[in-house]
């Protein structure tokens, strides 16, 4: 049952650089929990917490594929040896800014320069995936697959480690804890030159169309906003959910608990031989991840809640990697990071809108109520999707 994954861990270096991708990738899944506790536990408020949220991923949405962009021109390793002291120095400088209860402007400013340096370290992973397998597309299947399993360990562990070091240690310990997966994870992927894609210089006299102009990668990027209003938006109530409860250190748990869920179903996704192509799963998981959105609503307790965020969880990987699927075998070469970073980039663009409504709404009635954000985001989603009908059957029709 288990071939692909044995095939795909035989790939020269493939485990090495997956590795190092799975710990620099970690931040993720803590910064925007971690940015949550020290600002509610500086200010009290999650409406401030919410809006340094948004702000920042509106930079991210736009800087993230720049930055990749960036690598597919010069290389992984010169963009990463590049951005990532940066985002270090800036995120180092918002931590004391905080501590120290300086101007608000000034935290704004700081979670600004800090964001316009993020990398997308999933995208990386992936090009590298595609670059050491060729034209192995079941591998490549198993490959996604495999990466978003990787990234349901960083969603369960990440919340884990954060919601532990900033009640338990101190509220600015979940970002440090961060940046030192970062540095760490980054430098390792950047110097595994031997598996790094080569890069490819723009052509003057031959330049591809601007990603964005590409009607396939519209029709996953712009639901996909949505989807990343949806994360965002779960993110937030779950900790008010949890501290309306008196128990803060739930958070964590229930928010592995979600990533669990995921984290199954891509295991199973990478060993199936699909008889049906991206698109068409991009389309199947999407409605189910909206239908199985909004039981959350109806959440009075941890118990209803966990079996909740399990079962929602089962509709995201899949549906992550056909995004991913779809996107990436409708541009050439020299633009596949790029892209890839757009899927993902659409996703912050939409959190920066559902944080500050999810912020505002847990402020003014409660988590309960909040959870209808969420489901609103994937309802809008897949009204987009619907949007871009003849793009879908265009591309649900082809081998």
């Amino acid at each position: 049952m288990f071939t692909p994954y044995r095939e795909l861990f035989r790939t020269p270096g493939g485990l090495r650089f997956s590795l190092a991708g799975f710990i620099g990738r970690m931040p993720i899944s803590m910064d925007s929990l971690a940015l949550i506790f020290i600002v509610v536990h500086a200010s009290g408020s999650y409406t401030l917490a919410g809006a340094l949220a948004a702000v920042g991923s509106v930079v991210v949405a736009i800087a993230m594929p720049l930055w990749s962009r960036t690598a597919d021109r010069v290389g992984q390793k010169r963009t990463l040896l590049f951005a990532i002291p940066i985002r270090i120095g800036f995120l180092t400088l918002f931590i004391a800014l905080v501590n120290f209860n300086a101007p608000i402007w000034s935290w704004f400013v700081s979670i600004i320069a800090a964001e316009a340096t993020v990398i997308n370290a999933g995208g990386m992973v992936r090009r590298r995936w595609l670059w050491a397998l060729g034209e192995n597309r079941t591998l490549i299947n198993t490959a996604y697959s495999y990466e978003s399993l990787m990234d349901e360990f960083v969603f369960i562990l990440g919340p884990v480690i954060a919601t532990f070091c900033a009640t338990s240690i101190a509220p600015s310990a979940a970002l440090i804890v961060g940046l030192v997966f970062m540095l760490i994870g980054t430098t390792s992927f950047a110097l595994q030159t031997k598996t790094e894609p080569p890069p490819h210089p723009r052509d003057n006299f031959a330049p591809h169309p601007a990603v964005m102009r590409n009607p396939a990668v519209q029709a996953v990027v712009v639901p996909a906003i949505f989807i990343g209003g949806f994360f965002s938006a779960i993110a937030i109530v779950v900790v008010a959910f949890a501290q309306e409860r008196g128990s803060p250190s739930s958070t964590g748990l229930l928010l592995a608990i979600w990533a669990a869920g995921s984290g199954v179903s891509a295991i199973f996704h990478g060993v199936i031989k699909w008889k049906i192509n991206h698109a068409t799963r991009f389309i199947i998981f999407m409605a189910a991840l909206t239908a199985l959105s909004f039981p959350l609503i109806f959440a009075t307790n941890f118990t209803f809640l966990s079996i909740a965020l399990f079962c929602n969880g089962f509709a995201i990987s899949p549906l992550i990697v056909s995004a991913y699927g779809v996107a990436e075998t409708a541009v050439p070469p020299g633009q596949i990071t790029e892209t890839l970073a757009w899927v993902i980039a659409g996703m912050p663009l939409g959190g920066a809108v559902a944080s500050a409504i999810t912020g505002w709404v847990i402020d003014q009635h409660g988590a309960h109520d909040a959870f209808w954000v969420p489901f609103g985001c994937m309802v809008i989603g897949m009204l987009l999707v619907l949007a871009y009908f003849r793009t879908w059957n265009r591309l649900r029709s082809a081998a």
